[in-house]
């Protein structure tokens, strides 16, 4: 940045009265945990945002700091006198060391207060100041305001509500003038309407909003209305200013709304001037009899009449009348401009159905991270369900709910509205918790397991120990993530700058919720959902070494070629001795539990509750048993006797292959030490029929309590009907007296049940954490690592995928169709992705098709809900996940009885990705494209998979009205053709993977690297081709509704440039781009060298 150094050499020796705090401090500069140098004694002085390090108080600044972008870590510890400055930049942080714990603590303080949100905050802390001060004058300004039958006996006012519909927006309104008066007579004007509110307690004017800006027309219509959500404290006492303005500089202009105060109007020097202003009551327009006011513009002074304007209050559902002719006839003169988001964009992202699509990106530029995420997901909108009954369960995920209204021509002169809302979800937090406290508690049971496997020889036990001592620092780091994570306060959503951050690791990126309600004359009323979530990534582990797909692969070869003393298992084995780990845990206690029920139906002599309790008992030891039905366990069990001290082999062992391996002899060199093979060895002296006998046991302990209980049975009906007749004894039971009780009779076959199930459990345990000390032994700490990544990757995609499943449930409630699909084949989940295969962005796909691709062990079960707590409720394992999505009672009653009864549903995610930036442009031209294409080629098979079954279990009603004559075969053969092609950026990838998507009734997701630039542009794109395809947008409008929801200044954010003091706006010249087409790159190498090198010149003569 540019300074003056003489200005601040003057400044660091004004006297101590003019800084905010001085003192002697220790500082050095630090990267990551390392000083760079041993810390030095300096005089410190701060004022404002500049901090001046001097060696003592008499000497010249030899160091001004700038604390902008940064923040402060203080250290928590009673003893710790030092604190951590750290650059948002990347440059080295500065460690600074106190004389005392409360000067370090007062510096702490300072230093964070110092920076421009500091002084936000201070300037809001006094601005609500301001207000308590006004709340004692607020009933006699309400006496002067409100007539007298509307305050009460103490005085204070009371304000007319508006009545909406619960959950809908309290006011919306269209906007359009006529016989605008420019300065001059031959200009044309370029203008859009400015609202600001005024509150009726306070008499302070907000600004709100601003419509987009129309060219070239005296008489403009605006597209874009204004709507207030439903928890936007206004009434029919509010004022409402509208304001009208005629943009001169285009190019400079950028319109942006804000919350600040509207005490000035803007000044001149931004390329706009002020038209005229008119003012309402809501309580006018609401009550007027046709629902539409037209008032009189006026210039500031209220002297001259400058035009009209109309303002037509909105009810979605009502038509709205008014002649379209003059609308389309003049579209071609009435222009219409948008400025979009400052950050251009030439990743070249094409329409395949737009009559504009040779143009590149460059002109489709970016939105911004919060508010411009919008995607279009087709779904059938609830009927009959009312608003209050959806409310409760919908507002336990969703917040903060943002909308923008529109109003656009249809091909036969009508108007259609559109109402968008974007809101957050409180699952961005709540999703990444539970799964890290699951996380938490398996990986504690994984230590224990280890810990219980009994004395082990020297060898197996140090790798034993140092396993454990790995797993016990993992399992360290997840307790931190957690507590950190459970002190989270303020959004509930992560932005994208946020997303290096370790304690938010686990959290995605910008999820947020874009729903779309259209309502066309003619047309049945619809809902478009989507979910647009940054691509699942490890950003703060960082793609030097690529993603999860390449990792992990290099990692199994790794482990199969190299040479550890260790027994090698494949992946598939692992899985299974997790798989059996996680049935013991389960099926334990259950087969406990029947079993003492029925030892209380027995006492209680009920026969048909021991029936119930005896047939559960039946089936779940069943299952018990089949579990143990494996090669791995008996194997691993041999594994683990080799392993115990004092084992001398007396022969060379003789290798038995594993399920998945060769059944090709190995044998060791050396019998008296066990190496690393590919197999299991066999002992001579161990009797592999044991295990047999072991597991067995169970089986026949449960025949012996299946005939004692039929023996009971048939005496009990015997004596009933005074039958004589003897019974046959149990071959395998020992007959005891007839006279005994039922408890008497039963409890030593139980006791002789458990006993056999608890010696089965011990043994299948130690073997199978054997297994898995294996596969951790075998990798350490590369195998920690990893599932550390995947454990990331998959909490932010699981994320979404919940998010996406409630919302589609919530919509889908009345749709039968749905509901059958829903549990007789399952969800359709498809991602469209939008990352290169260039640089980072690489790894981060190779991580986002991974963690997309472990959906695939996620279950969904939908419960009532018991509480007022509708939040999911996960439970599971890692591999297998069940999410319980609670819904109210009478949302639960319009589900099927099978969904009812617990039913788990099956999720099939697919992935389709199409790089559309520059770097893919590079990728294209002098890298590697292999990567999207087999993701492409993989997941239209598990595409392809879906539709087979869809078309095998469901009738074709079940496909929405208006797409039953489509024919899914041909696109899917279609998107195979193109999926093959490899032709370069091919978007119609894209498109048909979406058309598919929403035909099969699937849940759709956008993803680019930080959900904001490229998913918005992909996403507007789509939402006004359905718009045109589906509800008959007007050909002449498709350019200008594009555009509209492209706007940038009706989105309500604030910009850095704007000054937070006066509220007025300046200039805000768009940042630097490079100036090169990518087009002239592929010319020639040459030329890229060229390009790179005057970019960087650029880049460095922007920040000097």
């Amino acid at each position: 940045m540019r300074f003056n150094a003489k200005d601040l050499a003057l400044l660091a020796k004004r006297p101590s009265c003019c800084f905010d705090k001085e003192g002697k401090l220790k500082i050095c500069r630090v990267v990551g945990d390392e000083k760079l140098i041993e810390p030095r004694e300096r005089w410190c002085r701060l004022k404002g945002n500049l901090l001046f390090l001097m060696k003592n108080k008499s000497s010249e600044a030899s160091e001004v700091v700038i604390l902008e972008r940064c923040w402060v870590v203080e250290f928590k510890s009673k003893t710790d006198v030092s604190i951590i400055l750290k650059f948002q930049s990347g440059e080295p942080d500065l460690y600074i060391e106190a004389a005392s714990k409360p000067d370090c603590e007062a510096w702490a303080v300072a230093l964070g207060e110092a920076n421009s949100e500091g002084l936000r905050n201070k300037i809001q802390q006094l601005r609500r100041l301001i207000m308590e001060i006004k709340e004692e004058r607020a009933s006699e300004e309400a006496h002067q305001f409100l007539p007298s039958s509307q305050v009460d006996s103490l005085g204070e006012p009371q304000f007319t509500s508006i009545q909406r519909i619960a959950n809908e927006p309290k006011l919306e309104f269209s906007l359009a003038c006529k016989g605008l008066v420019a300065a001059t007579r031959d200009r044309k004007l370029n203008t859009f309407i400015q609202v600001s509110v005024v509150h009726p307690a306070e008499h302070i004017l907000t600004r709100y909003s601003s419509t987009e800006i129309v060219e070239g027309t005296r008489d403009p219509l605006f597209l874009t209305g204004v709507t207030f959500p439903p928890e936007y404290p206004i009434y029919e006492e509010t004022k409402i200013k509208l304001t009208v303005y005629d943009v001169k500089d285009k190019s400079q202009d950028t319109v942006r709304t804000s919350v600040l105060p509207d005490h000035k109007e803007p000044r001149a020097d931004v390329g706009r001037s002020f038209l005229g202003c008119a003012t309402f009551r809501v309580g006018d327009l609401v009550k007027s009899k046709e629902q539409q006011l037209t008032l009189t513009l006026r210039t500031s002074d209220g002297g001259k009449t400058v035009g009209t304007i109309e303002v037509n209050l909105v009810k979605m559902g009502e038509f709205e009348d008014g002649e379209m002719d003059h609308i389309t006839t003049d579209a071609q003169d009435q222009k219409f401009l948008c400025f979009l988001p400052l950050k251009s964009c030439s990743c070249g992202f094409l329409s395949a159905t737009c009559a504009h699509n040779t143009e590149n990106l460059e002109r489709m530029t970016d939105r911004r991270a919060k508010e411009e995420c919008a995607l279009v997901r087709e779904c059938t909108a609830p009927e009959g369900l009312s608003g209050k009954d959806n409310l409760p369960s919908l507002n336990a995920v969703l917040k903060n709910p943002i909308c923008k209204l529109y109003r656009f021509p249809t091909s036969d002169n009508k108007w259609m509205r559109i109402r968008e809302q974007m809101a957050e979800t409180t699952l961005s937090f709540h999703v990444p918790k539970e799964l890290i406290n699951l996380h938490i508690k398996e990986d504690m049971r994984r230590n224990q397991e280890l810990k219980d496997l009994g004395e082990l020889a020297p060898h197996w036990d140090n790798m034993r120990k140092s396993v454990i001592a790995h797993c016990d620092q993992m399992l360290s780091m997840y307790q931190d993530t957690l507590a950190e994570l459970g002190k989270h306060t303020g959004s509930s959503f992560k932005s994208s700058c946020s997303k290096g951050e370790k304690t938010l690791e686990f959290i995605p990126i910008n999820l947020h919720l874009q729903r779309m309600h259209v309502h066309s004359p003619r047309l049945k009323d619809a809902l478009y959902d989507v979910i647009t979530v940054g691509a699942p990534a490890a950003h703060f582990q960082g793609f030097k070494n690529g993603g999860l797909r390449k990792l992990l692969s290099k990692f199994e070869a790794e482990r199969r070629n190299t040479g550890y003393q260790c027994i090698y298992y494949s992946p598939e084995n692992t899985a299974k001795a997790k798989e059996v780990l996680s049935n013991i845990n389960h099926l334990q206690p259950l087969i406990s539990s029947h079993a003492d029920l029925l030892l209380n139906s027995a006492s209680q002599h009920s026969p048909d509750s021991l029936k119930n309790s005896l047939k559960m008992l039946s089936e779940k030891t069943e299952l018990f048993v089949h579990a143990f039905k494996d090669q791995l366990v008996r194997s691993a069990l041999l594994a683990l006797y080799t392993a115990r001290p004092g084992c001398v082999l007396k022969k060379p062992a003789v290798p038995r292959s594993s399920a998945e391996e060769s059944d090709d002899l190995k044998h060791q060199d050396h019998s008296s030490q066990i190496k690393r093979q590919d197999s299991i060895p066999h002992h001579s002296e161990y009797d592999e029929e044991e295990w047999d006998r072991v597991w067995a046991n169970v089986g026949k302990s449960l025949n012996c309590v299946i005939a004692m209980v039929d023996r009971l049975l048939e005496k009990d009906n015997s004596s009933k009907t005074k039958e004589g007749e003897s019974d046959p004894s149990a071959a395998d039971c020992k007959v005891l007296h007839a006279g005994g009780d039922w408890y008497e009779q039963l409890y030593p076959l139980v006791i002789t049940l458990k006993d056999c199930m608890g010696e089965v459990v011990t043994r299948a345990k130690q073997s199978m954490a054997f297994v898995l000390l294996q596969e951790l032994a075998c990798g350490l700490p590369q195998c920690l690592m990893l599932t550390l990544r995947r454990d990331i990757v998959f909490s932010q995609a699981l994320a979404g995928l919940v998010c996406g499943f409630i919302i589609k449930l919530h919509t889908s409630l009345h749709d039968q169709g749905f509901l059958q699909q829903l549990h007789t084949v399952g969800l359709l989940v498809q991602y469209e992705g939008l990352l290169s295969t260039y640089s980072e962005e690489a790894g981060m796909l190779e991580d986002m098709a991974v963690g997309i691709s472990d959906l695939q062990k996620v279950m969904f079960k939908v419960i009532e809900a018991k509480s007022e707590d509708f939040l999911p409720i996960i439970t599971g394992r890692r591999e297998h996940y069940v999410i319980e999505v609670q819904l109210p009672a009478k949302m639960f009653e319009l589900l099927p009885q099978e969904i009812k009864e617990g039913k788990l549903l099956r999720m099939y995610p697919v992935l389709f990705n199409v790089g559309i930036n520059e770097q893919q442009t590079l990728a294209e031209r002098f890298g590697d494209t292999t990567l999207q294409e087999n993701i492409n080629q993989e997941n239209l098979e598990l595409l392809k998979e879906y539709y087979n079954l869809f078309t095998e279990k469901m009738p074709p009603d079940c496909l929405p009205h208006f797409q039953e004559q489509n024919d899914l075969k041909g696109l899917l053969e279609n998107l195979h053709q193109n999926i093959q092609a490899k032709r370069r950026k091919n978007v119609e990838i894209m498109w048909l993977a979406a058309t598919i998507c929403r035909k099969l009734n699937g849940v759709r997701f956008t993803c680019c690297k930080s959900a904001k630039d490229r998913t918005s542009m992909s996403v507007t794109l789509e939402q006004c081709s359905i718009l045109r395809d589906e509800h008959q947008l007007h050909k002449d409008f498709f350019i200008r509704a594009l555009d509209c929801m492209r706007s940038r200044q009706t989105q309500g954010a604030l910009n850095e440039s704007d000054d937070p003091e006066t509220g007025c706006l300046t200039d805000n010249k768009p940042t630097s781009r490079h100036f090169y087409p990518v087009a002239l790159l592929l010319v020639s190498s040459h030329l890229l060298v060229v390009w790179l090198i005057l970019s960087l010149a650029l880049l460095l003569a922007k920040y000097q």
